[in-house]
């Protein structure tokens, strides 16, 4: 990790030397320093909101504004950090105080919305989106107005929705694996199974992607795994996936002997596996 405090040292010996040598003012040395430590703290930032441990950059902001409380730049940081470390309600909290300031945006909104719909706030999710002008029309906006009118079961509405997001997007694996399981969730095993392929075009290693592909195919009762590329740990629990929905749909026999395919493929012991072949008299 860089320091911070170093870097703004250095950088202020520079802004000074450069002052002395140039004939610069103080007032002009001065704003080249708080220019250099701006400049400084901006890079800091960019490097903790993709820290790999998220919960670190919380903490690095909530301290960052426990000394500058009204910069909204590190609130939006605070939420896009609480958000990737799963706290989504203390993220809505930061964000909804951002929303009430004169400096608020669209993005903030939609980035309200996003973490409503993750602690199933659908709701206020939806009322969220309402607020927002009609003239906002981008790719974040579709896929959450999707993912609500999915919600309500306005499945006409949601087709639509989701069309609309794959087409603004360069990467829609995410867009499409949503839209294949709300397919599947309506018992269109075919539609959803045409889109879980689609989505692993653009993302083969896509894991979830290939699981739901693994149930959709299993609802129009086919258990072989898809062609798709896979390690043999995912093969291991792909074969799993498709004997317990199997054994759901009724087809214990199928079950049985992919529960065993899954226990045979595994690197390791498959303990979760082998228990439910155990609970089948396996």
């Amino acid at each position: 990790m860089r320091h911070p405090g170093l870097i703004v040292l250095c950088l202020m010996g520079t802004a000074a030397l450069t002052a002395c040598q140039q004939g610069l003012s103080q007032s002009q040395a001065a704003k080249a320093v708080a220019e250099a430590q701006a400049a400084d703290q901006s890079i800091t930032d960019q490097v903790m909101l993709s820290a790999k441990d998220p919960t670190e950059a919380v903490t690095y902001f909530k301290n960052a504004l426990a000394v500058t409380p009204d910069r909204v730049s590190l609130k939006r940081s605070l939420a896009k950090s609480e958000a990737r470390a799963g706290l989504y309600a203390e993220a809505a909290v930061v964000l909804a105080d951002i929303i009430k300031s004169k400096d608020a945006t669209d993005d903030d909104r939609l980035a309200l919305a996003d973490v409503q719909i993750r602690s199933n706030n659908w709701k206020d999710a939806e009322a969220t989106l309402n607020s927002i002008p009609p003239t906002v029309e981008s790719f974040e906006r579709y896929r959450l107005e999707a993912m609500v009118a999915d919600s309500k079961k306005d499945w006409k509405k949601a087709d639509s929705f989701y069309s609309v997001a794959v087409g603004m997007t360069t990467k829609p694996q995410g867009v499409l694996n949503n839209w294949g399981f709300s397919k599947l969730s309506r018992g269109d095993g075919p539609g959803a199974e045409k889109l879980f392929i689609q989505a692993l075009t653009y993302d083969p290693t896509m894991f979830i992607a290939k699981n739901n592909l693994v149930l959709a195919r299993a609802a129009q009762h086919k258990y072989d795994l898809p062609i798709v590329s896979m390690t043999q740990e995912e093969r291991a629990q792909l074969l799993y996936t498709a004997g317990i929905a199997a054994v759901k749909q009724g087809d214990t026999g199928n079950g049985k002997r992919l529960l065993q395919e899954a226990i045979d493929t595994s690197p390791t012991y498959f303990e979760q596996a082998a228990r439910s072949l155990a609970a089948l008299g396996g």
